[in-house]
């Protein structure tokens, strides 16, 4: 069987968690272009619908954009806005620095790579992530919610990045994330080995039922050694 692939969640995987607040994220957007007595309002609006979205994907497994939640919160997202946003998220979207390293050994196992996001986000700002970062050119394919109908957990996600990285036996391929319900119990229900990665609010994510993880590791440079198990 072997592993024909490995695919990876973005934030909280291929990032380092980073604990915030949505409010907080959209004041400070909101604060660079705004009126000063419409900030609160507009950074309440915006917050409210990214988080009703986030709770769409979860509840639901439907996926959303950006532009959804301007919508949603009745503001029109002009390119200064979005410029604003993008740079506002930027020291929270640095790749670990063990991603380059892992990526390599795997290519020069012959090993496909790939991601798979639960994102409000388009394809191109996370490109842009990637590129920055010198990674983009490692990856075989990767999928962003934001142009499928899914999120994680539903099949239908994990389907599309297998078929992304032109894998075809999910029980060839091995997902890590940090979430237990959106990445391992989905990747599980999907045929996919699992492997979780453990940071100090994996907890909050928790559920009953949920499916094992094959593997647990808390960080990126532990996850060689299972990945060659398997082989």
């Amino acid at each position: 069987m072997g592993v024909q692939a490995v695919i990876f969640d973005w934030g909280g995987t291929l990032t380092p968690w980073h604990d915030l607040e949505l409010a907080d994220m959209w004041r400070a957007i909101c604060s660079a272009h705004l009126p000063t007595d419409d900030v609160e309002k507009a950074a309440t609006a915006l917050a409210d619908a990214e988080l009703e979205l986030w709770r769409r994907g979860t509840d639901e497994h439907r996926s959303a954009t950006l532009a959804e939640a301007f919508e949603m919160a009745g503001i029109q997202p002009t390119e200064e806005l979005l410029a604003t946003h993008f740079e506002t998220w930027t020291p929270h979207t640095h790749t670990d620095p063990a991603v380059p390293g892992l990526f390599t050994t795997l290519r020069e196992q012959g090993i496909r790579i790939g991601v798979l996001s639960n994102t409000i986000w388009s394809r191109e700002w996370h490109e842009r992530v990637f590129a920055r970062d010198d990674v983009l050119d490692m990856l075989d394919g990767a999928v962003y919610s934001s142009e499928i109908p899914w999120t994680k957990p539903h099949a239908g996600a994990f389907r599309a990045a297998m078929d992304a990285v032109g894998a075809t036996d999910p029980a060839s391929c091995v997902f890590v994330g940090d979430r237990p319900y959106d990445d391992i119990h989905g990747a599980k229900s999907a045929g996919l080995r699992a492997v979780q990665i453990r940071h100090q609010t994996t907890h909050a994510f928790e559920r009953p039922g949920l499916a094992p993880p094959d593997a647990v590791i808390h960080g990126l440079d532990e996850l060689l050694p299972h990945i060659e198990r398997w082989i």
